[in-house]
């Protein structure tokens, strides 16, 4: 999977700007890259993009090469020991590997403070008593400066004794915040003093309650980055218009080990799905999803669940690429590349969802057979298995149709299909309740057919379905995912009052009990599945136990989107 050739085969504008940057000898040829969430909710399918492209670029760049995982944990108030560990669970499900490069930003509190202390002194920073109301009625607009603190002019001495009280406790959360002295006027709204301290008396998971001030995200990031000497510091699009504080605390700060810089790309956006870890957090805590991980969920552990591959996220994050500007990903596109991973792995097996008892009235009572049938069509190393045929069977309900419509070519009165691997079969007689709903079908069989033989005397047969022996077959859960939403963009359609939770899919989940044949009914959790000719299920890790499997589908097996090559 690794590359030791400095210059990747396929490249996007950020792998040519690191390829020109290791053909110039910068950092010595090194790539260090990092990949540093925030521990305030569970990842996505768009952080999975980011884990994969800078976990991807050390691999491509080995052996002078690594990336870093950072937690960027610099506030205690929305951080939870539960979201670093899933995180990191869910970095290496997608099989990368930190190594021994895992680092907090609360691990650089000290030096991130004494940092702060230098632009005190530089005459680049002073401590603010201003509400937030007023720092932000003071800000200024787009097209109008903003206008300077009355407490910009503290003098460094005065700033560096209240920076101190604050780290000391002294005063109250909002009381005093220390800012950066940039310019009040500049067009770029992040550099008009942006603050970079903050006082929040809140516990700590990794520092306890030592730290009662707390570095800003926009502050911590580029100083972490220059301290772990990373040589790209890669993110999406909206960090674009903070690259000018990146550089600026990059250059006025000194004794940095390594110069980062700061390039952006494209997040990802994904029809029917909404990428925001406050809205996906809203959904969980409003008990509209069962958890971070129910399998509608985008999140890493939502869709590894569902039964999405780890090789199925690396090759779609591949084949979407790198842009520069905001576009619109298909579902589609992402579930095609599941199901063609699913293809090469996925156990074949029966399964009737919406099962309607069959009985051959030609086939002898108390008499079954074993019927050989392959595997994975797809790979002989799989081998065979035997599946139990009888008297009695069951088909889907979505296979016969009593007054079918023109193109449909499975079982109707009077017509023929072809069981599976076993035989075909004459449908002779329907069966009814007294609400007049079917009940059973009676079917003749056809013994000369097996093998693939076509029927002597009758036109040939267009229509194959499965089917399980009702003797046989074992009753199991199974839980029928699909759209999270009901529309390609909730966001945007939510419109003025932001409520995107209207578009939540009601039909999202169903859950059947569906009729399977016997040798999955010791499943372990985990395990792949095609249900043929109905899609690919996965056993549910979680609620899964053998004898009692839980099947969740992960993609249906029709493919609709098609892929150039």
């Amino acid at each position: 999977m690794s590359e030791t050739s400095a210059t990747p085969a396929s490249l996007d504008f950020i792998r040519e700007m690191i390829a020109a940057d290791v053909s110039a000898g910068r950092n010595g040829g090194q790539v260090v890259t990092r990949f540093p969430p925030e521990p305030n909710g569970y990842l996505h399918i768009g952080h999975a993009k980011s884990i994969c492209l800078n976990f991807g670029l050390s691999q491509e760049y080995a052996p002078n090469s690594r990336c870093h995982l950072r937690f960027d944990d610099t506030n205690p108030t929305k951080e939870e020991v539960e979201y670093v560990d899933s995180i990191q669970e869910d970095v290496k499900w997608l099989g990368f590997d930190w190594g021994t490069n895992l680092f907090y930003a609360s691990d650089y509190f000290e030096k991130l403070y004494g940092f702060a202390i230098q632009l005190i002194e530089k005459g680049l920073a002073y401590v603010d008593d201003q509400t937030p109301e007023q720092i932000r009625e003071t800000r200024g607009t787009l097209t109008a400066p903003g206008t300077h603190s009355p407490f910009r002019d503290r003098s460094a001495a005065e700033n560096k004794d209240l920076f101190a009280r604050m780290r000391a406790g002294e005063f109250k959360n909002g009381e005093k915040v220390l800012r950066a002295k940039i310019d009040m006027a500049s067009p770029n709204m992040n550099m008009r003093d942006p603050i970079i301290y903050r006082i929040m008396h809140a516990h700590h998971h990794r520092t306890g309650d030592a730290w009662c001030i707390y570095p800003m995200y926009d502050y911590a990031h580029p100083l972490s980055d220059a301290i772990e000497s990373i040589t790209h510091s890669l993110c999406t699009l909206e960090f674009e218009h903070h690259r000018p504080l990146y550089e600026w605390l990059i250059n006025n700060v000194d004794g940095l080990p390594g110069q980062p810089y700061q390039r952006e790309f494209a997040r990802l956006n994904l029809t029917y799905t909404v990428m925001s870890k406050r809205k996906l957090l809203r959904l969980v805590k409003d008990g509209l999803m069962n958890g971070w991980d129910d399998p509608r969920m985008p999140t890493i552990s939502g869709i590894r669940r569902r039964g999405y591959t780890p090789a199925a996220i690396r090759t779609f994050s591949k084949a979407i690429g790198l842009t520069k500007y905001p576009s619109l990903t298909e579902l589609n596109l992402l579930e095609h590349y599941v199901r063609e991973d699913l293809n090469k792995i996925a156990r074949r097996v029966y399964a009737v969802l919406r099962p309607i008892k069959v009985v051959l009235t030609n086939y002898p009572e108390g008499q079954s057979e074993n019927l050989e049938v392959p595997n994975n069509p797809e790979n002989e190393a799989d081998g065979k298995r035997q599946v139990p045929l009888s008297r009695e069977i069951y088909i889907d309900a979505d296979d016969f149709m009593e007054n079918p419509i023109q193109g449909f070519h499975r079982l109707v009165p009077g017509g023929e299909v072809r069981l599976k691997y076993a035989f075909c079969i004459i449908c002779q007689e329907v069966i009814k309740d007294a609400e007049g709903n079917i009940t059973e079908l009676r079917c003749t069989y056809d013994d000369a057919t097996r093998h693939g033989a076509k029927p002597v005397g009758r036109p040939k047969v267009k229509g194959t379905i499965h089917w399980v022996s009702a003797a046989h077959a074992a009753d199991v859960e199974v839980r029928l995912y699909d759209k999270l939403f009901t529309v390609e963009q909730p966001d945007e359609e939510a419109g003025e009052d932001g409520d995107f939770t209207k578009f939540l899919n009601p039909g999202s989940l169903e859950t059947i009990t569906a009729k399977i044949e016997p040798s999955i009914l010791e499943a372990q959790p985990g395990s792949h599945f095609q249900f043929e000719r109905v899609a690919y299920f996965f056993a549910d890790p979680k609620d899964s136990q053998p004898g009692k499997p839980v099947f969740n589908r992960t993609v249906q097996l029709k493919d609709g989107f098609v892929v150039k090559k």
